[in-house]
């Protein structure tokens, strides 16, 4: 929607000029296979679904009392579950919410923050609404991460790992060169992914004192419906993002996410099977689409990035969308002729390839 200057002159000047972050279409196509928005193709755990449902049976102030604004149940259960303490949690409305506060809390500096050219798209939403300086790095030719270029002045450091939309890992080795080269700036690691094979940096958090990371139930624990998100960093970050948080919204969480997440968390026997099945799957559409000719990026989330030679990737989305099928196509220098596929389950990604075989390729 569009309006005339005059219609806009009610509005801040700064927001005349924000360039908004575009979310995956969420369409409603019958028989549609949604593989464009990265979402788990199998339902949270049945104790999540017994959680939510015990909050209103079991309490009938559930909806007129506010929720905890601590999410201290919450934070217990991430603590015990990443082996961190308590006072190292943060908690926010999705992973979104949580990287807002970091913007705020750290990346507003005289000196750029640092991030690459091809990454998730909401940095320089975040980057323009706080209005941070940035500077992007371009990835190397196989679309990696060069950590040596992370070693130039700066107001801090944003690595998404695995890489997104491209799908590719850092392993610690590297993180910790980054950390280690930035000791007076704050880098954020955004592990939006990383459960799908991906080594966290949670486990370095106690050595650096300028490491964040940032996770959400969003993908690996099938809550993207309820938007919780976390970060993790030593107890001095932390209440820089709380001092945030409670500057802008004291209940970022209602009581049906803590509950669903809290439960979550401590299923991890059924969070390990789910990633394992979405890792497996992985592998086999890798080598299925392999087969049909596609390159494909090494991929350690639940999508890959993957381009066909011998066929335009707009015309392939536009192809597959005829077919009731929705991937992800960015009109974007580089990355133009890529699709990011999310791995459904097998007999999604079946359709996919058998799609591909009888009506595109």
């Amino acid at each position: 929607m569009t309006f005339t200057s005059d219609k806009m002159r009610f509005w801040s000047p700064e927001v005349r000029e924000l360039e908004p972050y575009v979310p995956g279409e969420q369409p409603k196509i019958q028989n549609l296979l949604k593989l464009n928005t990265n979402e788990n193709p199998y339902p949270p755990s049945p104790k999540v679904v017994a959680a939510v449902q015990a909050v209103l049976a079991n309490n009938a102030d559930a909806l007129r009392l506010y929720p905890d604004p601590d999410a201290t149940v919450l934070k217990q259960a991430i603590a015990q579950q990443q082996n961190v303490n308590i006072d190292q949690v943060f908690v926010g409305n999705g992973s979104d919410e949580v990287l807002a506060h970091i913007f705020k809390a750290f990346f507003i500096q005289k000196e750029p923050v640092l991030y690459a050219d091809i990454t998730y798209s909401f940095y320089p939403v975040y980057s323009q609404f706080f209005s941070t300086q940035t500077k992007q790095i371009p990835l190397n030719e196989k679309f990696e991460i060069d950590v040596s270029d992370y070693t130039q002045e700066n107001g801090g450091i944003i690595i998404t790992n695995p890489n997104a939309p491209t799908s590719i890992a850092l392993g610690l080795d590297q993180i910790e060169r980054v950390l280690k080269a930035n000791p007076d700036r704050v880098v954020l690691i955004d592990e939006a992914y990383v459960d799908f094979g991906a080594e966290s940096a949670v486990s370095l958090v106690n050595q650096y004192e300028n490491l964040v990371v940032c996770q959400t139930t969003s993908k690996s624990r099938s809550l993207a419906g309820l938007r919780v998100g976390f970060a993790i960093a030593q107890s001095h970050l932390i209440a820089a993002l709380e001092a945030v948080k409670n500057s802008f919204n004291s209940y970022p969480i209602d009581r049906f996410a803590i509950a669903a997440a809290v439960a979550s968390f401590e299923d991890q026997e059924y969070f390990e099977t789910q990633c394992q099945k979405v890792i497996e799957s992985r592998e086999h559409l890798v080598s299925d689409l392999t087969a049909l000719g596609f390159e494909v990026l090494p991929s350690k989330a639940n999508f890959i990035f993957a381009t066909h030679p011998q066929h335009d990737a707009a015309l392939l989305a536009q192809q597959l969308r005829d077919q009731g099928i929705i991937v992800r196509y960015f009109n974007k220098p580089r990355i133009n002729q890529y699709l990011r596929i999310t791995i459904g389950t097998d007999e999604q990604n079946q359709r996919l390839v058998d799609t591909l075989k009888t009506h595109v390729l």
